[in-house]
Protein backbone atom coordinates (compact mmCIF):
# COMPACT_ATOMS: atom_id res chain seq x y z
CA UNK A 1 0.00 0.00 0.00
CA UNK A 2 1.17 3.58 -0.68
CA UNK A 3 0.80 5.77 1.89
CA UNK A 4 0.90 9.62 2.44
CA UNK A 5 1.56 11.48 5.18
CA UNK A 6 0.96 15.58 5.32
CA UNK A 7 1.71 18.37 6.87
CA UNK A 8 -0.70 21.29 6.33
CA UNK A 9 1.03 25.00 6.32
CA UNK A 10 1.25 26.63 9.53
CA UNK A 11 -0.85 29.25 8.17
CA UNK A 12 1.62 32.61 8.65
CA UNK A 13 4.75 31.94 7.17
CA UNK A 14 6.15 29.06 4.93
CA UNK A 15 8.87 26.95 7.27
CA UNK A 16 10.82 25.07 5.67
CA UNK A 17 12.03 23.24 8.24
CA UNK A 18 10.14 19.50 8.17
CA UNK A 19 8.44 18.35 11.33
CA UNK A 20 9.88 15.32 12.48
CA UNK A 21 6.54 13.20 13.12
CA UNK A 22 6.02 12.29 9.59
CA UNK A 23 9.85 10.70 9.52
CA UNK A 24 9.41 9.31 12.88
CA UNK A 25 6.07 7.51 11.19
CA UNK A 26 7.28 6.47 8.33
CA UNK A 27 10.48 4.41 9.89
CA UNK A 28 7.79 3.05 12.36
CA UNK A 29 5.63 1.71 9.39
CA UNK A 30 5.96 -1.87 8.59
CA UNK A 31 7.62 -3.39 6.17
CA UNK A 32 6.09 -4.00 2.47
CA UNK A 33 4.65 -0.15 2.64
CA UNK A 34 5.65 3.12 0.29
CA UNK A 35 5.31 6.45 2.43
CA UNK A 36 5.66 9.79 0.48
CA UNK A 37 5.80 12.82 2.36
CA UNK A 38 4.18 15.86 1.84
CA UNK A 39 5.01 18.55 4.18
CA UNK A 40 2.33 21.87 2.65
CA UNK A 41 5.05 24.49 3.66
CA UNK A 42 7.50 23.16 1.12
CA UNK A 43 5.01 21.89 -0.81
CA UNK A 44 2.21 24.45 -1.09
CA UNK A 45 -1.08 22.44 -2.06
CA UNK A 46 -4.79 23.58 -2.06
CA UNK A 47 -7.86 21.07 -1.92
CA UNK A 48 -8.11 20.56 -5.38
CA UNK A 49 -4.30 19.27 -5.63
CA UNK A 50 -3.87 17.34 -3.32
CA UNK A 51 -6.94 15.36 -4.14
CA UNK A 52 -5.56 14.92 -7.35
CA UNK A 53 -1.98 13.81 -5.85
CA UNK A 54 -3.40 11.15 -4.17
CA UNK A 55 -4.69 9.77 -7.00
CA UNK A 56 -2.09 9.72 -9.07
CA UNK A 57 -0.18 8.85 -6.51
CA UNK A 58 -2.35 5.67 -5.89
CA UNK A 59 -2.39 6.41 -2.29
CA UNK A 60 -4.33 4.07 0.05
CA UNK A 61 -3.84 5.58 3.50
CA UNK A 62 -3.42 9.15 4.61
CA UNK A 63 -2.17 10.36 7.91
CA UNK A 64 -2.09 14.21 8.83
CA UNK A 65 -0.71 15.62 11.63
CA UNK A 66 -2.06 19.27 12.73
CA UNK A 67 -1.43 21.75 16.08
CA UNK A 68 -4.26 24.09 16.66
CA UNK A 69 -3.45 26.42 14.57
CA UNK A 70 -2.94 24.65 11.60
CA UNK A 71 -6.55 22.06 12.03
CA UNK A 72 -8.78 24.29 10.02
CA UNK A 73 -6.70 23.80 6.89
CA UNK A 74 -5.74 19.98 7.84
CA UNK A 75 -9.66 19.00 8.48
CA UNK A 76 -10.02 20.99 4.71
CA UNK A 77 -7.55 18.84 3.36
CA UNK A 78 -8.98 15.84 4.77
CA UNK A 79 -12.26 16.45 3.37
CA UNK A 80 -11.68 16.86 -0.11
CA UNK A 81 -8.94 13.76 0.56
CA UNK A 82 -11.96 11.70 1.60
CA UNK A 83 -13.91 12.95 -1.37
CA UNK A 84 -11.84 10.90 -3.05
CA UNK A 85 -12.62 7.38 -1.63
CA UNK A 86 -9.07 7.37 0.89
CA UNK A 87 -9.14 6.72 4.64
CA UNK A 88 -7.69 9.48 6.54
CA UNK A 89 -6.17 9.04 9.89
CA UNK A 90 -5.59 11.94 12.14
CA UNK A 91 -3.44 12.63 14.89
CA UNK A 92 -1.44 15.19 16.88
CA UNK A 93 -2.17 17.43 19.96
CA UNK A 94 -4.98 19.21 18.74
CA UNK A 95 -6.97 16.20 17.55
CA UNK A 96 -6.03 14.23 20.63
CA UNK A 97 -7.91 16.69 23.00
CA UNK A 98 -10.61 17.50 20.23
CA UNK A 99 -11.41 14.08 18.81
CA UNK A 100 -14.61 14.04 18.34
CA UNK A 101 -14.38 16.97 16.35
CA UNK A 102 -12.34 15.36 14.05
CA UNK A 103 -14.78 12.36 13.82
CA UNK A 104 -17.83 14.75 13.51
CA UNK A 105 -18.96 13.53 16.99
CA UNK A 106 -19.78 17.07 18.23
CA UNK A 107 -22.70 17.71 15.71
CA UNK A 108 -19.71 19.25 12.96
CA UNK A 109 -19.00 17.49 10.00
CA UNK A 110 -16.41 14.18 9.82
CA UNK A 111 -12.93 14.84 8.85
CA UNK A 112 -11.65 11.38 9.71
CA UNK A 113 -11.63 7.73 9.34
CA UNK A 114 -10.21 7.36 12.82
CA UNK A 115 -8.09 9.25 15.01
CA UNK A 116 -4.33 8.08 16.76
CA UNK A 117 -4.76 9.63 20.33
CA UNK A 118 -1.30 10.99 21.87
CA UNK A 119 1.99 9.51 21.01
CA UNK A 120 1.51 6.92 17.42
CA UNK A 121 4.60 5.38 18.17
CA UNK A 122 3.11 2.24 18.92
CA UNK A 123 -0.27 2.52 17.56
CA UNK A 124 1.02 3.47 13.77
CA UNK A 125 1.73 0.20 12.94
CA UNK A 126 -1.54 -0.91 13.84
CA UNK A 127 -3.08 1.28 12.31
CA UNK A 128 -1.38 0.41 8.71
CA UNK A 129 -2.32 -3.09 9.14
CA UNK A 130 -6.21 -2.40 10.07
CA UNK A 131 -5.95 0.17 7.17
CA UNK A 132 -4.85 -3.08 4.90
CA UNK A 133 -7.51 -5.18 5.70
CA UNK A 134 -10.12 -2.32 5.40
CA UNK A 135 -10.72 -2.42 9.73
CA UNK A 136 -9.60 0.92 10.61
CA UNK A 137 -10.83 1.44 14.13
CA UNK A 138 -12.28 5.38 15.16
CA UNK A 139 -9.75 5.77 17.89
CA UNK A 140 -6.45 4.32 18.62
CA UNK A 141 -4.58 4.69 21.91
CA UNK A 142 -1.96 3.82 23.35
CA UNK A 143 -2.96 1.72 26.92
CA UNK A 144 -1.75 -0.85 28.27
CA UNK A 145 -3.70 -4.31 29.29
CA UNK A 146 -5.70 -2.46 32.17
CA UNK A 147 -6.88 0.54 29.92
CA UNK A 148 -4.24 2.69 30.96
CA UNK A 149 -2.60 5.61 29.00
CA UNK A 150 1.06 4.17 28.13
CA UNK A 151 4.00 6.34 27.00
CA UNK A 152 6.12 4.97 24.92
CA UNK A 153 10.18 4.38 25.63
CA UNK A 154 12.41 6.13 23.68
CA UNK A 155 15.48 3.19 24.24
CA UNK A 156 15.01 1.74 21.26
CA UNK A 157 14.10 4.84 18.79
CA UNK A 158 13.96 3.57 15.22
CA UNK A 159 16.61 4.51 13.08
CA UNK A 160 15.29 7.48 10.58
CA UNK A 161 17.67 7.09 7.35
CA UNK A 162 18.58 10.54 6.56
CA UNK A 163 21.50 9.53 4.71
CA UNK A 164 18.82 8.18 2.03
CA UNK A 165 15.75 10.60 2.51
CA UNK A 166 14.67 12.75 -0.42
CA UNK A 167 15.16 16.01 1.42
CA UNK A 168 14.85 17.97 -1.61
CA UNK A 169 11.80 20.13 -0.63
CA UNK A 170 13.41 21.27 2.74
CA UNK A 171 16.41 23.01 0.80
CA UNK A 172 16.52 26.81 1.38
CA UNK A 173 19.15 26.92 -1.25
CA UNK A 174 17.54 28.19 -4.21
CA UNK A 175 18.00 25.90 -7.09
CA UNK A 176 20.04 28.21 -8.96
CA UNK A 177 22.50 29.09 -6.45
CA UNK A 178 23.83 25.22 -6.46
CA UNK A 179 26.45 25.15 -8.67
CA UNK A 180 28.08 28.22 -7.55
CA UNK A 181 27.43 27.72 -3.67
CA UNK A 182 28.45 23.95 -3.86
CA UNK A 183 32.18 24.89 -4.27
CA UNK A 184 32.16 27.81 -1.68
CA UNK A 185 34.04 27.35 1.05
CA UNK A 186 33.57 24.11 3.23
CA UNK A 187 29.94 23.81 0.36
CA UNK A 188 26.68 25.51 0.51
CA UNK A 189 25.22 23.77 -2.43
CA UNK A 190 22.36 22.21 0.11
CA UNK A 191 21.44 24.22 3.59
CA UNK A 192 18.73 22.30 5.19
CA UNK A 193 17.17 22.52 9.05
CA UNK A 194 16.71 18.91 10.45
CA UNK A 195 14.20 18.53 13.39
CA UNK A 196 15.76 15.68 15.77
CA UNK A 197 14.59 14.85 19.29
CA UNK A 198 16.67 13.20 22.52
CA UNK A 199 13.82 13.18 24.74
CA UNK A 200 9.83 14.22 25.39
CA UNK A 201 8.23 15.47 28.17
CA UNK A 202 8.06 18.67 30.75
CA UNK A 203 7.53 18.71 34.57
CA UNK A 204 6.93 22.44 34.62
CA UNK A 205 3.16 22.51 33.76
CA UNK A 206 2.91 25.79 32.68
CA UNK A 207 -1.16 26.89 32.25
CA UNK A 208 -0.75 27.67 28.72
CA UNK A 209 0.88 24.98 27.23
CA UNK A 210 0.26 21.73 25.65
CA UNK A 211 3.30 19.66 26.36
CA UNK A 212 2.40 18.41 29.70
CA UNK A 213 -0.91 17.16 29.10
CA UNK A 214 0.44 15.29 25.93
CA UNK A 215 4.15 14.23 26.50
CA UNK A 216 3.44 13.74 30.09
CA UNK A 217 5.60 15.34 33.30
CA UNK A 218 7.65 12.55 33.23
CA UNK A 219 11.27 12.78 31.13
CA UNK A 220 11.56 10.10 28.69
CA UNK A 221 15.39 10.35 26.65
CA UNK A 222 16.76 8.52 24.00
CA UNK A 223 20.43 6.86 24.99
CA UNK A 224 22.94 8.97 23.81
CA UNK A 225 24.80 6.85 21.45
CA UNK A 226 21.57 6.66 19.13
CA UNK A 227 21.23 10.83 18.99
CA UNK A 228 25.24 10.52 18.31
CA UNK A 229 24.99 8.07 15.66
CA UNK A 230 22.28 10.34 14.42
CA UNK A 231 24.09 13.55 14.26
CA UNK A 232 26.65 11.96 12.18
CA UNK A 233 24.58 10.54 9.62
CA UNK A 234 23.34 14.05 9.03
CA UNK A 235 26.73 15.59 9.18
CA UNK A 236 27.75 12.84 6.86
CA UNK A 237 25.27 13.49 4.32
CA UNK A 238 25.92 16.96 4.56
CA UNK A 239 29.13 16.45 3.49
CA UNK A 240 28.59 14.19 0.29
CA UNK A 241 26.51 16.90 -0.70
CA UNK A 242 28.46 19.52 -0.35
CA UNK A 243 26.19 21.24 1.93
CA UNK A 244 25.49 22.21 5.52
CA UNK A 245 23.00 20.87 8.36
CA UNK A 246 21.72 22.63 11.23
CA UNK A 247 19.86 20.64 13.65
CA UNK A 248 16.68 21.84 15.68
CA UNK A 249 16.55 19.98 18.96
CA UNK A 250 12.47 19.65 19.64
CA UNK A 251 12.74 18.33 22.85
CA UNK A 252 10.64 21.04 24.50
CA UNK A 253 12.86 21.62 27.17
CA UNK A 254 16.29 20.22 25.89
CA UNK A 255 18.11 20.69 29.20
CA UNK A 256 14.99 20.00 31.06
CA UNK A 257 18.15 17.16 32.84
CA UNK A 258 20.65 19.17 33.39
CA UNK A 259 23.62 15.99 34.10
CA UNK A 260 21.68 14.23 31.20
CA UNK A 261 22.32 17.31 29.02
CA UNK A 262 25.57 17.43 29.80
CA UNK A 263 26.51 13.77 29.46
CA UNK A 264 25.06 14.02 25.28
CA UNK A 265 26.89 16.89 25.10
CA UNK A 266 30.13 15.39 26.02
CA UNK A 267 29.47 12.61 23.65
CA UNK A 268 28.80 14.62 20.79
CA UNK A 269 31.92 16.76 21.15
CA UNK A 270 33.86 13.25 21.75
CA UNK A 271 32.55 11.49 18.45
CA UNK A 272 32.92 14.99 16.83
CA UNK A 273 29.20 15.12 15.50
CA UNK A 274 29.05 18.91 15.61
CA UNK A 275 26.62 20.40 13.44
CA UNK A 276 25.13 23.86 14.19
CA UNK A 277 22.55 23.44 16.09
CA UNK A 278 19.27 25.40 18.64
CA UNK A 279 17.13 23.87 20.86
CA UNK A 280 14.77 25.17 23.46
CA UNK A 281 15.68 25.77 26.74
CA UNK A 282 14.43 27.72 29.48
CA UNK A 283 16.48 30.40 31.37
CA UNK A 284 16.87 29.01 34.52
CA UNK A 285 18.51 25.70 33.22
CA UNK A 286 20.80 28.20 31.92
CA UNK A 287 22.24 29.33 34.90
CA UNK A 288 24.74 26.44 34.64
CA UNK A 289 27.99 28.16 33.34
CA UNK A 290 29.67 24.53 32.31
CA UNK A 291 25.98 23.31 30.67
CA UNK A 292 26.84 26.75 28.56
CA UNK A 293 30.27 26.07 27.96
CA UNK A 294 29.57 22.49 26.39
CA UNK A 295 26.54 24.05 24.33
CA UNK A 296 28.76 26.20 22.58
CA UNK A 297 31.84 23.25 21.92
CA UNK A 298 28.82 20.57 20.51
CA UNK A 299 27.90 23.10 17.81
CA UNK A 300 25.31 25.07 19.98
CA UNK A 301 24.35 28.61 17.97
CA UNK A 302 20.38 29.67 19.06
CA UNK A 303 18.82 28.95 21.88
CA UNK A 304 15.03 29.25 22.10
CA UNK A 305 13.97 31.11 25.59
CA UNK A 306 10.20 31.60 26.38
CA UNK A 307 10.65 34.15 28.64
CA UNK A 308 6.98 35.46 28.10
CA UNK A 309 7.04 38.33 30.34
CA UNK A 310 9.54 40.91 32.39
CA UNK A 311 6.59 41.03 34.93
CA UNK A 312 6.89 38.31 37.60
CA UNK A 313 2.95 38.78 38.52
CA UNK A 314 2.30 37.37 34.81
CA UNK A 315 4.75 34.51 35.27
CA UNK A 316 2.98 33.57 38.23
CA UNK A 317 -0.29 33.58 37.04
CA UNK A 318 0.74 31.19 34.73
CA UNK A 319 2.88 28.98 36.47
CA UNK A 320 6.03 30.24 35.23
CA UNK A 321 7.68 31.66 38.54
CA UNK A 322 10.68 29.64 37.96
CA UNK A 323 11.00 32.13 35.49
CA UNK A 324 13.15 35.46 37.01
CA UNK A 325 12.99 38.58 34.92
CA UNK A 326 15.71 39.64 36.94
CA UNK A 327 18.30 37.13 35.54
CA UNK A 328 17.46 37.50 32.31
CA UNK A 329 20.22 39.66 31.37
CA UNK A 330 22.93 37.55 33.43
CA UNK A 331 21.71 34.54 31.23
CA UNK A 332 21.53 36.20 27.37
CA UNK A 333 25.05 37.79 28.33
CA UNK A 334 26.72 34.19 29.60
CA UNK A 335 24.86 33.01 26.18
CA UNK A 336 26.80 35.89 24.20
CA UNK A 337 30.47 35.40 25.54
CA UNK A 338 30.16 32.12 23.45
CA UNK A 339 28.95 33.29 20.23
CA UNK A 340 25.38 31.80 21.19
CA UNK A 341 22.18 34.40 20.63
CA UNK A 342 19.09 33.96 22.32
CA UNK A 343 15.70 34.15 20.50
CA UNK A 344 13.66 35.55 22.88
CA UNK A 345 9.28 34.68 23.32
CA UNK A 346 6.88 36.98 24.98
CA UNK A 347 3.30 37.06 25.31
CA UNK A 348 1.08 40.25 25.30
CA UNK A 349 -2.64 39.99 26.64
CA UNK A 350 -1.61 38.02 30.10
CA UNK A 351 -3.43 39.21 33.15
CA UNK A 352 -1.69 41.58 34.71
CA UNK A 353 -0.30 43.47 31.10
CA UNK A 354 -1.82 47.16 30.96
CA UNK A 355 -1.22 49.93 28.01
CA UNK A 356 2.66 50.18 27.12
CA UNK A 357 3.92 46.59 27.58
CA UNK A 358 5.27 46.39 24.73
CA UNK A 359 7.86 49.42 25.32
CA UNK A 360 8.18 48.53 29.04
CA UNK A 361 9.58 45.06 27.56
CA UNK A 362 11.55 46.88 24.77
CA UNK A 363 13.36 48.63 27.21
CA UNK A 364 14.59 45.75 28.70
CA UNK A 365 15.42 43.95 25.72
CA UNK A 366 17.15 46.78 24.70
CA UNK A 367 19.60 46.56 27.43
CA UNK A 368 20.42 42.48 26.32
CA UNK A 369 22.88 41.27 23.79
CA UNK A 370 20.96 41.18 20.39
CA UNK A 371 19.06 38.84 19.48
CA UNK A 372 15.57 37.50 18.33
CA UNK A 373 12.85 38.71 19.75
CA UNK A 374 9.64 37.34 19.02
CA UNK A 375 6.00 38.09 20.06
CA UNK A 376 2.49 36.62 20.67
CA UNK A 377 -0.80 37.03 22.54
CA UNK A 378 -2.12 34.68 24.95
CA UNK A 379 -3.82 32.03 22.93
CA UNK A 380 -5.96 29.67 25.32
CA UNK A 381 -5.44 26.11 23.57
CA UNK A 382 -8.25 23.31 24.34
CA UNK A 383 -7.86 21.48 26.96
CA UNK A 384 -5.07 23.71 28.71
CA UNK A 385 -5.55 25.03 32.35
CA UNK A 386 -5.33 28.57 30.70
CA UNK A 387 -8.62 27.16 28.55
CA UNK A 388 -10.65 25.63 30.98
CA UNK A 389 -9.93 28.67 33.44
CA UNK A 390 -10.97 31.59 30.67
CA UNK A 391 -13.93 29.26 29.97
CA UNK A 392 -14.82 28.52 33.49
CA UNK A 393 -14.71 33.00 34.04
CA UNK A 394 -16.42 33.60 31.07
CA UNK A 395 -13.52 35.54 29.48
CA UNK A 396 -13.60 33.49 25.81
CA UNK A 397 -14.92 35.54 23.28
CA UNK A 398 -14.10 32.69 20.27
CA UNK A 399 -14.54 29.41 22.17
CA UNK A 400 -13.59 27.38 19.20
CA UNK A 401 -10.91 30.08 17.43
CA UNK A 402 -9.03 27.48 15.88
CA UNK A 403 -11.97 26.70 13.55
CA UNK A 404 -11.81 30.30 11.83
CA UNK A 405 -7.94 31.28 12.49
CA UNK A 406 -6.78 34.09 12.11
CA UNK A 407 -3.09 34.93 13.23
CA UNK A 408 -2.20 37.00 15.91
CA UNK A 409 -5.75 37.66 17.21
CA UNK A 410 -6.82 37.27 20.89
CA UNK A 411 -9.68 34.53 21.47
CA UNK A 412 -10.42 36.06 25.08
CA UNK A 413 -10.82 39.43 27.19
CA UNK A 414 -7.54 40.35 28.91
CA UNK A 415 -8.63 42.02 32.04
CA UNK A 416 -6.46 45.28 32.54
CA UNK A 417 -6.78 46.47 28.60
CA UNK A 418 -8.94 45.61 25.88
CA UNK A 419 -8.66 43.13 22.47
CA UNK A 420 -7.65 45.98 20.54
CA UNK A 421 -4.77 47.28 22.89
CA UNK A 422 -3.48 44.18 22.95
CA UNK A 423 -3.43 43.43 19.56
CA UNK A 424 -1.49 47.06 19.12
CA UNK A 425 0.74 46.34 21.80
CA UNK A 426 1.56 43.09 19.75
CA UNK A 427 1.81 45.14 16.64
CA UNK A 428 4.10 47.82 18.44
CA UNK A 429 6.89 45.54 19.85
CA UNK A 430 7.54 43.53 16.11
CA UNK A 431 7.39 46.84 14.84
CA UNK A 432 10.41 47.98 16.37
CA UNK A 433 12.22 45.13 16.90
CA UNK A 434 12.40 45.05 12.95
CA UNK A 435 12.46 48.44 11.47
CA UNK A 436 15.64 49.22 9.37
CA UNK A 437 16.93 50.91 12.12
CA UNK A 438 16.65 48.14 15.05
CA UNK A 439 18.17 45.54 12.12
CA UNK A 440 20.98 48.33 11.97
CA UNK A 441 21.76 48.48 15.73
CA UNK A 442 21.64 45.11 16.50
CA UNK A 443 24.15 44.85 13.66
CA UNK A 444 26.34 47.64 15.19
CA UNK A 445 26.04 46.24 18.84
CA UNK A 446 28.31 43.63 17.63
CA UNK A 447 31.06 45.27 15.75
CA UNK A 448 33.78 44.00 18.00
CA UNK A 449 32.39 40.10 16.84
CA UNK A 450 33.27 38.63 13.22
CA UNK A 451 31.28 39.90 10.09
CA UNK A 452 30.28 36.55 10.06
CA UNK A 453 28.44 36.73 13.03
CA UNK A 454 27.01 39.82 12.60
CA UNK A 455 25.52 38.83 8.75
CA UNK A 456 23.92 35.51 10.77
CA UNK A 457 21.86 38.02 12.94
CA UNK A 458 20.96 40.18 10.46
CA UNK A 459 19.85 37.32 8.29
CA UNK A 460 18.04 35.74 11.42
CA UNK A 461 16.00 39.12 11.61
CA UNK A 462 15.20 38.87 8.37
CA UNK A 463 13.79 35.65 7.78
CA UNK A 464 11.78 36.36 11.59
CA UNK A 465 10.37 39.52 10.57
CA UNK A 466 8.43 37.55 8.11
CA UNK A 467 6.85 36.08 11.36
CA UNK A 468 4.82 38.59 11.48
CA UNK A 469 5.21 40.75 8.39
CA UNK A 470 4.34 38.51 5.84
CA UNK A 471 7.20 37.77 2.75
CA UNK A 472 6.51 35.37 0.85
CA UNK A 473 6.77 37.25 -2.72
CA UNK A 474 9.66 38.05 -4.29
CA UNK A 475 8.37 41.64 -3.90
CA UNK A 476 7.97 41.60 -0.14
CA UNK A 477 11.66 40.48 -0.30
CA UNK A 478 12.48 43.17 -2.30
CA UNK A 479 11.33 45.65 -0.55
CA UNK A 480 12.88 44.51 2.76
CA UNK A 481 16.22 44.46 1.10
CA UNK A 482 15.91 48.23 -0.26
CA UNK A 483 14.87 49.17 3.26
CA UNK A 484 17.75 47.75 4.49
CA UNK A 485 20.42 48.35 1.98
CA UNK A 486 22.68 50.31 3.68
CA UNK A 487 23.38 47.64 6.65
CA UNK A 488 23.70 44.61 3.39
CA UNK A 489 26.40 46.96 1.80
CA UNK A 490 28.12 47.37 5.08
CA UNK A 491 28.19 43.81 5.69
CA UNK A 492 29.24 43.05 2.08
CA UNK A 493 32.06 45.21 1.99
CA UNK A 494 33.59 44.31 4.98
CA UNK A 495 32.65 40.31 4.44
CA UNK A 496 34.65 40.72 1.04
CA UNK A 497 37.08 42.64 2.00
CA UNK A 498 37.81 40.11 5.00
CA UNK A 499 37.52 37.13 2.42
CA UNK A 500 40.11 38.59 0.05
CA UNK A 501 42.85 39.68 2.62
CA UNK A 502 46.07 37.38 2.60
CA UNK A 503 46.26 34.98 5.28
CA UNK A 504 42.71 34.82 5.69
CA UNK A 505 41.40 31.63 7.46
CA UNK A 506 39.32 29.33 4.57
CA UNK A 507 38.40 26.92 7.44
CA UNK A 508 35.43 29.73 8.10
CA UNK A 509 32.84 30.74 6.38
CA UNK A 510 32.70 34.62 6.37
CA UNK A 511 29.03 34.55 6.13
CA UNK A 512 28.52 31.99 8.72
CA UNK A 513 24.80 31.70 9.19
CA UNK A 514 23.33 28.46 11.09
CA UNK A 515 19.82 27.79 11.17
CA UNK A 516 18.50 31.53 10.60
CA UNK A 517 15.24 31.17 8.33
CA UNK A 518 12.73 29.34 9.87
CA UNK A 519 9.66 29.76 11.83
CA UNK A 520 10.68 28.97 15.31
CA UNK A 521 6.50 29.34 16.49
CA UNK A 522 5.39 27.15 14.21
Amino acid sequence: MRILLYNPDNGVTRNFMPHLWMFLLQALTPPGHEVLLVDGNAQPMDETQIAQFVRDQNIGLVGIGAMTRMVARAYRMADAIRATGVPVVMGGPHVTEEADEALGRDGGPRHAEAVALGEADETWPQIVEDAVRGELKEIYAPVDAMGKERKPSLNHYPRIPWDKLDLDQFNLIPKLMHPLLKGFREGWGTFRIVPVESGRGCPYGCEFCTVTGFFGDAIRFRTNESVVNELLLLKARARKEGGQIAVFFIDDNFAINIKRTKSLLRDIIAAKAQVFWVAQISANLLRDEELVDLIAASGGKWIFIGMESVDPANLKDVNKGFNKPGEYAAVLERLAKRNIYAITSFIFGMDNDTPGVAERTLRQVRTWPPGLPIFGLLTPLPATPLYKRLEAAGRLTRPRHWLDFVPFTMAHRPLKMTIEEAHAELHYGWAHSYSPEALAQAVAALDDQHVGDRFNIFLARLCFRGIYFPMMRKSSWLRVVLENRRTILRLLKEGVFRWMRPGSSSSRDPFGVAAACTDWTS
